[in-house]
């Protein structure tokens, strides 16, 4: 199984997660946090979702059965988390009908888009997929959160406010300036010794 590792803008999707357990509840919280819009469809609710009703604007719960293809329509992606295998196969074949990319929890065979296991560190984002083996790929997730912690969230907001002023300013030949002296081969070294500021300094 090979991964496309894409990157979705939350703040730009809409998703619909099926399911109000524990897998459900982490999928809408993970999508939530990434700025997703998300509607959950369950007759039963987890109490971490029950505390976000009404309190976040960007989730909608309905306390229902799923309904069938209808209830798909609006959404970017799909998640089926119901935890019957029969009902996750039916919104599974759904999406596929009306060419929305769906994610099967615990049947990565059924669905064709995988959460990946991430570490955030300010606007720095990584994201891990091991064969369909969460287990490992969260080992490796937590082996890499020990390296590129907030030291690389500060470069990466310093190199992306430089960008940015660089663009408006002088358009990309400054930027290709700029990266090629910042963004070299010592980058890593430098953050990690502290001296990455310095660097960026110079070119304030």
């Amino acid at each position: 199984m090979s991964i496309i590792p894409l990157g979705f803008h939350g703040e730009s999707i809409s998703v619909l997660v099926v399911g109000g357990g524990t897998v459900g509840t982490r999928r809408a919280i993970t999508l939530l946090e990434a700025g997703a819009r998300v509607r959950v469809i369950a007759p039963a609710i987890s109490n971490e979702l029950e505390s976000r009703r009404g309190a976040d604007p960007h989730l909608i719960i309905e306390q229902r059965e799923y309904s069938g293809g209808g209830d798909l329509l609006d959404a970017t992606l799909v998640v089926a988390a119901t935890g019957s295998v029969a009902v996750n196969e039916r919104i599974a074949a759904d999406a596929r009908l009306v060419g929305r990319p769906i994610n099967v929890a615990d049947s990565a065979e059924s669905g064709n888009f995988d959460f990946l296991a991430a570490h955030r560190a300010g606007p720095l984002t990584v994201g891990v997929s091991a064969g369909g083996v969460p287990g490992a790929a969260m080992r490796i997730r937590d082996a890499i959160a020990e390296r590129f912690d907030g030291r690389y969230a500060e470069a990466v907001a310093a190199c992306a406010q430089l960008r940015a002023s660089s663009f408006a300013t002088s358009g990309a030949s400054r930027w290709s300036e700029v990266s090629a002296d910042l963004i070299d081969e010592g980058f890593c070294r430098s953050v990690e010794s502290g001296t990455f500021g310095t660097r960026v300094a110079k070119w304030r």
